[in-house]
């Protein structure tokens, strides 16, 4: 790995929280209102409560894991490391899936944006430019891309705070369900569990944000804040999408209002604020989406770099780090690329294929912690540890679980055919299996991969 530099630790706490709130589009919200609102017969806000719970007892889980594992790569590294090489390289895999396509979706959006706006021109400008724009700042440095993204999610967070301040005072006025405290939009006639379950699938991609932070373990001041980082993120964005849905549910009851049930962010601003909020409104589902868009990039590059590092991508390209600007170039580049094809799929397609990835890798992350703390380190000798490290995570993983087997067959089916094609992959690398995956480790490209956290080197310094 000569010639490659390191990732640099320049980000504090509400950096990384920034950056996984900006991967979570508080906006989306108001994207998929209408896609959900119709699955569960008017109560997407119920469909958010179901997902923020599974995500949080998988929070918790992520949060242990990260402390025992300070390094980039997420699920595939605790997979790796706790259960076996191999099945940690087919949980990488599949959430790789996930990890590539949400830069995409993001692109898609705002190709979909464009084109309302500007219906004659041509598809290919918007997502081209995008693409341009999006990996040039990813490429420059980290803490560039953090600043962008904090601008751009405040900005989005102020008008998603405004559209629940008109909702309200609509609501006063006798619009939409005409009541401001009602349990209507989570439980009514005609709303189903397996119908909400099913929306709270469609609506999970929405917190792919709060387990990507992971991805800048490398990059935090300090490892500690990790955990912490983590929680927040799953809080503060549950909390965002579990308002703005409730406002939204009770001002719009029914999709009837809608033209476009597929994305009805531009039809909810003009009803709800009229021309000039539309345009504001339109403008802060654009920095979001960028702000996602940033916050997807960069992490997705981070975990290609950790699997080319342990040799299963690669390790030439995969784990190269401009040592100039401290970004893995190569796989910031790639991830671009694959960000063009958001020119011929749609979005129900590709979020489908999303949620099929991030749920297999949140139930594995469960997993993998009763896997060390029960068994590889056989820490569970009382009830308190017994709560911690197997009931806690045993939820995770039967919620998650639960939810897998309620997504729509379109993402079952592409889901299993990306495994199948990692499974042949796998196969090839280890010559029919004949190799473990472990044989192309190599601890030192692996240990240079960042410096050390901000508390080791003070230690140094000071000796």
């Amino acid at each position: 790995m000569a010639g490659s530099g390191t990732l640099k630790r320049n980000l504090g706490l509400w950096s990384i929280v920034g950056l996984g709130l900006g991967y979570m589009t508080p906006t989306v919200v108001f994207d998929t209102f209408g896609i959900v609102s119709d699955e569960t017969n008017g109560a997407v806000p119920a469909a958010y409560l179901v997902a923020l719970i599974v995500m949080v007892f998988t929070a918790f889980s992520y949060g242990k894991m990260v402390k025992v594992f300070p390094t980039a790569g997420s699920a595939y590294t605790y997979t790796r490391e706790t259960m076996t090489p191999g099945l940690g390289f087919l949980v990488g895999w599949t959430s790789l899936m996930d990890y590539l396509l949400l830069p995409m979706v993001n692109c898609l959006i705002i190709r979909l944006y464009m084109e309302s706006m500007v219906p004659d021109a041509p598809v290919w400008i918007w997502v081209v430019a995008y693409t341009v724009i999006m990996t040039g700042i990813v490429l420059t440095s980290m803490r560039g891309t953090a600043n962008l993204n904090g601008i751009l999610l405040v900005f989005a967070l102020v008008m998603v705070t405004m559209f629940c301040v008109l909702a309200f005072f609509q609501l006063q006025a006798g619009e939409g369900a005409g009541v401001i405290l009602s349990a209507e939009p989570f439980v009514h006639e005609g709303v189903h569990m397996s119908a909400v379950l099913t929306g709270a699938t469609v609506v999970c991609f929405s917190f792919i944000g709060f387990d990507a932070v992971t991805m800048y373990t490398n990059e935090a001041k300090s490892v500690n804040t990790m955990p912490k980082a983590i929680m927040i993120t799953v809080l503060a964005g549950g909390a965002i999408f579990l308002v703005a849905a409730y406002f939204a549910q009770l001002l719009f009851p029914d999709n009837s209002q809608f033209h476009l049930i597929d994305d009805p962010l531009p039809e909810i601003g003009l009803i709800t604020g009229g021309p000039i909020f539309q345009l504001f409104f339109l403008a802060a589902a654009f920095a979001a989406t960028v702000a996602s868009g940033l916050a997807s990039h960069a992490s997705v590059s981070r975990m290609l770099l950790v699997m080319g590092r342990n040799g299963v991508l690669p390790r030439k390209t995969f784990g190269y780090i401009n040592p100039r600007t401290h970004t893995p170039v190569f796989n910031i580049v790639l991830v671009g690329a694959v960000c063009l094809f958001a020119m011929t799929f749609s979005l129900e397609f590709i979020s489908a294929l999303i949620n099929f990835g991030a749920l297999i890798a949140f139930t594995f992350v469960n997993l993998t912690v009763i896997a060390h703390y029960a068994f590889r380190t056989r820490q569970v000798v009382d009830a308190k540890s017994a709560f911690h490290y197997v009931v806690m995570p045993s939820i995770g993983a039967i919620l998650t679980g639960i939810l897998w087997s309620s997504l729509q067959g379109i993402a079952l089916t592409g889901g299993l055919i990306w495994l199948a094609i990692g499974v042949v992959y796998l196969a090839v690398l280890t010559r029919g299996f004949r190799r473990t995956v472990r044989s192309f480790d190599d601890p030192e490209a692996d240990a240079a991969m960042s410096e050390p956290p901000v508390e080791e080197r003070e230690e140094k310094e000071s000796v």
